[in-house]
């Protein structure tokens, strides 16, 4: 048996980074895996949708391709796998408006899914000559996890109601922090820029489990019921199809994460809103991710772990920062560390700033992180966590 990425001899930890424990922008093969429970009776419905989606996903640039497997066991079980270039297309497309509307029809004929993410780190067999090049790279070592999954919603609020949302989501009780035997909510950290709300949790075992438990809490639910008049986009959690809508537009994907190795009591949290160029959101992520891994390589940085989330032109970056972000300085807290950095970053960002491609100077630079900082409503951590 041989592996087409490394010499067998090679340990397979090699390179593995201490800083970075989650990331889709190293480059390498993305395998996604659907699980799916078809209703009794609607196999042949599920089987036509499927080959309509099909047809349109093969044309999705980063495509490569996929299986559609029935297990041997359960007829009524059946596994999707396909194959991308890389992380980012993936993303772009199953965030996309148009992905929303195709597997629509799939709900009518399907009881349960869950989707799963992997980058490519080793595998068997002969690919042809140049093939692999074509194809996208293997991740190069595998990445130290905290065991911690990050993840993120977002969604807007009527302007004028920020007052009362930030009222709304600051009063209520904590839900129980264990889901089961192997899940755990960590902690939960909430966020206003202008209209726009962020909800950030940290969970440990199953985020799916986690979110459901959350979303069945009666003090949870009256918090969204109280929510809803002040929303932009209407919903209405009763009804199932009305709620994954929502959910799934308003998912905000953890792309990166970088942590110093090291924690610090006094430490503060804090989130930036990086409002990007149309079409420039996954390279703006993309730029704020090299930075915070470099600056990780200092133990002695005010920044002592950094999540970056996006999707489409929405991008957030969640910091733990020793001394908070005036402390730290405006370049450092915007994850920027030299002029020329701040240059690229300026021609990603929506806005007058951006438009030129000028570095701002160092007043700029500091209106930049004030304009950018968003408004901590609520930052709540499990006792043991």
């Amino acid at each position: 048996m041989t592996t087409t990425s490394t010499p067998v001899s090679e340990p397979l930890t090699r390179q593995a980074s201490h800083h970075v424990s989650q990331s889709v922008f190293d480059g390498s093969r993305l395998r996604v895996v659907l699980l799916v429970e078809v209703y009794d009776g609607a196999q042949q419905q599920f089987l036509e949708t499927y080959e309509q989606l099909r047809s349109h996903v093969e044309s999705v640039p980063g495509h490569l391709g996929e299986q559609l497997c029935q297990s041997i066991e359960n007829p009524s079980q059946w596994l999707i796998t396909s194959e991308w270039e890389s992380a980012p297309p993936f993303l772009t497309w199953v965030s996309s408006e148009e992905h929303v509307r195709m597997v629509k029809p799939l709900h009518n004929c399907v009881r349960h899914t869950r989707s799963l993410r992997f980058h490519v780190v080793r595998e068997t067999g002969h690919p042809a000559a140049g093939a692999e090049a074509a194809r996208g790279g293997l991740q190069t070592s595998p990445r130290l996890g905290d065991g911690v999954i990050r993840h993120a919603l977002t969604f807007t609020v009527k302007p004028g109601s920020e007052e009362a949302v930030a009222e709304v989501l600051a009063d209520y009780a904590s839900p129980e922090p264990r889901v089961d035997d192997t899940t755990r909510l960590c902690r939960t950290s909430l966020f206003l820029h202008g209209n726009r709300v962020v909800r950030a949790i940290e969970v440990r075992g199953d985020l799916l489990a986690a979110l459901r438990h959350v979303a069945e809490q009666p003090e949870v639910r009256a918090v969204e019921e109280a929510l809803n008049p002040y929303l932009e986009q209407d919903r209405d959690l009763g009804d199932p199809e009305s709620a994954r809508i929502f959910y799934t537009r308003a998912a905000l994907p953890a792309v990166h994460h970088v942590t110093v190795g090291h924690q610090d009591p006094a430490a503060r949290r804090h989130a930036l809103s990086y409002p990007a160029r149309p079409g420039c959101g996954m390279r703006l992520a993309r730029l704020l991710a090299e930075r915070d891994e470099a600056a990780a390589q200092d133990p002695r940085g005010p920044v002592l772990c950094s999540t970056i989330f996006q999707r489409d032109d929405v991008v957030v970056r969640l910091v733990d920062v020793r001394g908070g972000l005036d402390a730290a300085g405006p370049a450092v807290s915007l994850g920027l560390s030299d002029p020329g950095q701040v240059a690229e970053l300026t021609t990603l960002l929506d806005g007058p700033a951006g438009t030129d491609g000028s570095a701002p100077a160092g007043g700029d630079l500091a209106r930049a992180l004030e304009g950018a900082r968003m408004e901590l409503v609520t930052d709540r951590r499990a006792p043991d966590a």
